[in-house]
C-alpha cells in the first residue's frame, strides 16, 4: 500500500544499465496480472537500443523522457499468438471484431500496471507515454507488428534522477459510488476540482495559456476536440488493417 500510495511520474532518469535478469523478472511479475479466461492477450517490446528508441521518440512527440529513458517497453494488445495456437490446434478462431480488440487491450493494461509495480519495487522510476495510441500504426512499423496486435501504451523505466512530489488526485468521495451511479451536481463537482485548480502551477497553466480556467486549457490547448476527432480516425483506420474491424 505504501508503495502505491508513493507514486510518482519520473522522468528523469540516471545514466544507469537496468540488468537483464531484473527486467525479466520485472516482466515475469507483470504476467502473474489477472487476463481474460487466462489467455494472455498480450506481449511487449523492450526497447534498449539508443537508435531504435530514437525511431521511435518522433512518435512519441519526442518527448524527452521518450529519449533519455534507457528502457522503453512497448504493451501489445496481442490476440496474434492465441490465433496461430488455435489455428495450430484445428481450432477456428473468431477474433478478429472489436470486442477481442478491447479483451487483449484491457489484458495489456492490467500487464503493465504489473509491471510498472514490480519495477517499483525494485528501485525503478516509471513513466505512462499515452501518446502510444495516437501513432499506433507508425509505432507498429517500427516495432514490425503483425496483424491482430495492437500497441495500446509505452512506459518508459529507469532508474529515478528526481524526486517530483506527489502529484494532486480527486478524493475517494469523488470516485467512489455506492450501490448506484450518483451524478455531479455544480456544487459537488466545484467541491470536487477546487483544490486543483487552485494550485499554483494550475494557475500558471491558466495564466500562460491566456485562458480564463482551468477547464479551457484541457478541452482548447491540451486535448482538443479536433485532434481528439483526427486521432480516433486514425486509430481506427489501423484497427481496421490490423484485422480488428470488419
Amino acid at each position: 500500500m505504501e508503495l502505491l500510495n508513493k507514486h510518482v511520474t519520473i522522468r528523469k532518469f540516471k545514466e544507469k544499465e537496468i540488468n537483464d535478469e531484473l527486467l525479466k523478472s520485472i516482466i515475469y511479475s507483470g504476467t502473474r496480472a489477472s487476463t481474460t479466461g487466462n489467455m494472455q492477450l498480450y506481449s511487449v517490446v523492450l526497447t534498449k537500443d539508443k537508435t531504435q528508441r530514437e525511431r521511435l521518440a518522433p512518435f512519441h512527440f519526442n518527448q524527452p523522457v521518450a529519449k533519455q529513458a534507457p528502457v522503453l517497453l512497448t504493451f501489445i494488445a496481442d490476440f496474434n499468438r492465441f490465433v496461430k495456437w488455435c489455428e495450430y490446434r484445428n481450432a477456428h478462431p473468431g477474433y478478429d471484431n472489436f470486442l477481442s480488440f478491447f479483451t487483449a487491450a484491457i489484458d495489456a493494461l492490467l500487464f503493465a500496471q504489473n509491471v510498472c509495480i514490480a519495477a517499483e519495487n525494485n528501485g525503478l522510476g516509471i513513466c505512462y507515454l499515452g501518446t502510444t495510441t495516437y501513432n499506433a500504426q507508425e509505432i507498429s512499423e517500427v516495432l514490425q507488428l503483425p496483424k491482430l496486435t495492437f500497441p495500446v501504451t509505452t512506459v518508459a523505466i529507469g532508474y529515478p534522477d528526481e524526486r517530483p512530489e506527489l502529484t494532486d488526485r480527486i478524493s475517494v468521495k469523488g470516485i467512489l459510488h455506492n450501490e448506484k451511479y450518483e451524478d455531479y451536481s455544480k456544487e459537488i463537482v466545484d467541491e470536487l476540482y477546487s483544490f486543483k485548480e487552485n494550485l499554483e502551477m494550475s494557475e500558471q497553466f491558466v495564466k500562460e495559456n491566456k485562458k480564463e480556467t482551468l477547464a479551457q486549457v484541457f478541452t482548447d490547448i491540451r486535448y482538443k476536440k479536433a485532434d481528439n476527432e483526427f486521432f480516433s480516425e486514425k486509430m481506427l483506420n489501423f484497427l481496421k488493417l490490423q484485422g480488428f474491424l470488419g
